[in-house]
């Protein structure tokens, strides 16, 4: 590995990646990947561990137990060779395995992704891992079903044995054979079965000799009854090794036949075992995937080093290659310096290796060619000539290396000598770079950088924020803030006589306490600012709080006062319908008794009564929508006048209506065919205007007839042909005329609005129609015209 990258920890970071992976192959991949300077490569291999992250997310991880690499074993198969039984299952598993992880794949249906060529190029043998399993039970046993004759020569060694046996025990139990043996026991030698007899007794058992024991006092001995039986046994379990060598050659044939597909498929399920590896690691980071471009941008927002214990990592925001080209980061020693810039380097790597990066969203990754680094521990190392010397080494590499696609990380530049020359050649150092176009990040304690940073455009200051109260750091990096070196102040803290500090303030000249006097009231400024910045978040956090806890409050009341009205809209139109219903039945009374009786007096009382009845039916359409102005109530309205007998008012959740009788506060209102009692408050006068008379129009003449006795100022058309709600019109506009009525109301019902539209296009052209417009919310809606007379 590139010692950049050694430096930087990439190695450690692999090595958490081997341990997700779940076989052999996958985990030497996993050590092996390496940052991609190609911009379309780092995109899709990001893209590639995202998709895996979603799909482990949505649908549980897959499962890659059981793949082996199985190339050899194929190779030889295919070539014509013989595999044995481990082989054989190994081959088994990985079928399985890639089995396994496609039908996985077969769940996340409707699901597409970069993954899906991977997936695409599994190819399932269901039939060759079924055909090995069948006929391998392990790696020392094959099935008697591997073959039919393999079968049959298992069932004729158990009988052969069985036979024999049955022979052995009548010997070792029979009274003549038992004083020779030396235990009544059958056993085996050389896969022959034998007895054991006493040596003096040798000749008193026919057979053949197989074995003696370690003291001579027993031979074990085949008796010659049971020879030709074993003989046989021997000779079926030959015939039995060769079935089963026969098996194994066909199943190993059978493979290598399926060579090719089946490495591709376990060549397909390694990358995927390694991609999910990737996505594995991003979930126990909390890692999330980065903005890539190849400007040399670098934003990294709540970014944590990912080798650092998640309880103690402080997260750190860090920008670079946008406003500025050029970060020096100041600081007092394990304030953070070391571990930002590490940050960055191995954040970076991580990015152009595939992998999710432990910072928040929209984090931002530039693209590089080089990643040159020069890092050490200072306190572990020598501030000596040697130390130095190695540092310019490194140093002197990278700049020669360095170029415009260069991200350039450099810890304690400059340091190891004399401090005037160390800080001169450190900003020589960084200008050299800067003139090759290298992105760059460094640390120094040195002030003069300090300096440099506040007066070179495309330079800014950065620091590792230190709690002067606790003697601690705290991990914080601040941007455009250079860092102080806090020396006095620690060593004042911790105990140092006054004089002593003094007189080193003396010392370092007034021209270093100015400086240091600026950045002590800069860090003052900042977190006087910061604290008033976080009152102003806490407070407009709290703001939002009751803002949604007052908006959620309106919106249940709106809802309860909605629900509220709709029930009783409901119930209104309950006893409306009921009311139609029983009107309906005494209209056809009506109509039986006009059509059963003769004269004039039956037809006028029924046309009067089906008048009164509609009207009525019309003021309760009413109360189902009240007038708007009844519900929205302006609570500060007050009464103009003491309100008297016979006031047009509206009535607070009613609608509109006349006083009836006043009884001190209380007030019985009439609303239609209702009465009811109501309180001042709850009322508001209206004044009516009166109806300005106007001269008749058309030469009209002023009568007195019977007709005008029952003008009214509604007239209701519904139930009417066109032509005769038409006609009735024209005939009450004149009355109206004639009466002075200046406002009428033609009820005409919603329905189909065929009648609507007959009685607007008529009073379009009428020349007694000043104008008209239907009715409002409260007023009947679309169902009614509002006209005024001229």
């Amino acid at each position: 590995m590139d010692k950049y990258y050694e430096t930087l920890e990439l190695d450690k970071i692999l090595e958490m990646l081997r341990e997700e992976t779940s076989c052999e192959d996958a985990a030497e991949l996993a050590l092996e990947v390496r940052p991609s300077t190609d911009f379309i490569e780092v995109c899709s291999l990001l893209k590639q561990t995202e998709d895996a992250f979603s799909l482990l997310a949505r649908f549980g991880a897959p499962s890659f137990g059981g793949l082996k690499n199985i190339n050899n074993p194929l190779a030889r198969a295919n070539a014509g060779g013989s595999l044995n039984q481990r082989e054989l299952l190994r081959i088994g598993y990985t079928l399985r395995a890639i089995r396994v992880l496609n039908e996985w794949r077969s769940h996340c249906s409707g699901v597409s992704t970069s993954l899906d060529y991977l997936f695409d190029a599994i190819t399932i043998n269901k039939y060759l891992e079924d055909r090995i399993f069948s006929c391998i039970i392990n790696e020392d046993e094959i099935a008697d079903k591997a073959s039919e004759l393999l079968s049959d020569i298992r069932r004729k060694i158990r009988v052969k044995s069985s036979s024999v046996r049955e022979k052995m025990d009548s010997m070792i139990h029979s009274a003549h054979y038992q004083k020779f043996l030396q235990e009544p026991i059958v056993t085996q030698r050389n896969g022959r079965f034998v007895v054991p007899v006493k040596a003096e007794h040798r000749g008193d058992v026919p057979g053949l000799v197989h074995d003696t024991s370690s003291s001579g006092a027993t031979v074990f001995i085949e008796p010659i009854s049971v020879v030709e039986a074993n003989n046989d046994i021997k000779m079926l379990e030959g015939q039995e090794r060769e079935e089963i060598q026969r098996i194994l050659y066909e199943l190993s044939s059978e493979a290598g036949s399926f060579a090719e597909p089946i490495k591709a498929s376990y060549y397909a399920g390694v990358q995927l075992n390694l991609i999910f590896a990737k996505a594995h690691l991003a979930y126990k980071m909390k890692a999330t995937m980065p903005i890539v471009n190849t400007d040399g941008i670098i934003e990294l927002k709540k970014a944590r080093h990912p080798l650092i214990d998640k309880s103690r990592v402080v997260p750190v925001d860090i920008s670079l290659g946008e406003d500025f080209d050029t970060l020096v980061i100041t600081g007092p020693n394990t304030g953070g310096k070391t571990v930002s810039i590490k940050t960055i380097g191995l954040l970076t790597l991580m990015t152009m290796c595939g992998l999710l990066i432990p910072a928040s969203d929209k984090s931002k990754i530039s693209v590089f060619d080089k990643v040159l680094v020069d890092i050490g521990d200072e306190q572990s190392i020598d501030q000596s000539l040697s130390t130095f010397s190695s540092h310019m080494t490194n140093i002197i590499s990278i700049i020669e290396r360095a170029d415009e696609s260069s991200l350039v990380l450099i810890d304690e530049l400059g340091a190891g000598t004399d401090p005037i020359e160390g800080a001169a050649l450190a900003v020589s150092i960084i200008e050299k770079l800067r003139s090759k176009g290298a992105r760059i990040a460094a640390t120094t304690h040195y002030a003069e950088l300090k300096a440099y940073a506040l007066d070179t455009k495309g330079v800014t200051n950065g620091c590792c924020e230190f709690d002067v109260e606790t003697l601690s750091p705290t991990y914080r990096l601040l941007i455009g803030v250079p860092g102080r070196s806090n020396a006095f102040a620690i060593s004042q803290r911790l105990g140092m006589d006054a004089d002593v500090i003094e007189n080193a303030k003396r010392i370092v000249g007034n021209e270093n306490r100015d400086f240091e006097s600026v950045l002590e009231r800069l860090e003052q400024t900042r977190q006087t600012l910061e604290a008033e910045q976080r009152k102003a978040e806490e407070a407009t956090e709290r703001a939002k709080k009751i803002e949604a806890k007052a908006k959620s409050e309106r919106d249940r009341i709106e809802q309860l006062k909605k629900n509220e009205l709709e029930k009783a809209k409901q119930q209104a139109q309950s006893l409306l319908d009921k009311a139609k219903r029983q009107s309906s039945e005494f209209l056809l009374e009506l109509e039986k008794l006009k059509r059963e009786q003769e004269g004039a007096s039956a037809t006028e009382t029924a046309r009067k009564t089906r008048r009164i009845i509609k009207n009525q039916l019309g003021e309760m359409d009413d109360l189902v929508n009240p007038q708007e102005l009844a519900q929205n109530w302006d609570y500060d309205y007050k009464l103009p006048r003491e309100p008297v007998v016979g006031d047009s008012v509206i009535i607070r959740g009613i609608g509109e209506g006349e006083i009836v009788e006043i009884n001190n506060d209380r007030i019985l209102v009439k609303s239609g065919i209702l009465k009811t009692r109501v309180k001042l408050s709850d009322i508001m006068i209206t004044e009516k205007k009166k109806a300005e008379k106007k001269p008749a129009q058309r030469g009209v003449y002023r009568t007195s007839s019977r007709a005008d006795a029952d003008v009214k100022s509604e007239l209701d058309l519904r139930g009417q042909t066109v032509e005769e709600a038409i006609g009735n019109l024209g005939v009450f506009i004149d009355k109206c005329v004639l009466n002075g009525l200046g406002e009428i109301r033609i009820i005409h019902g919603k329905g189909t609005g065929a009648l609507r539209n007959a009685v607007n296009e008529e009073l379009r052209h009428h020349p007694n129609v000043e104008e008209y417009r239907l009715g409002k919310w409260g007023e009947g809606d679309n169902g009614v015209t509002i006209v005024k007379i001229k």
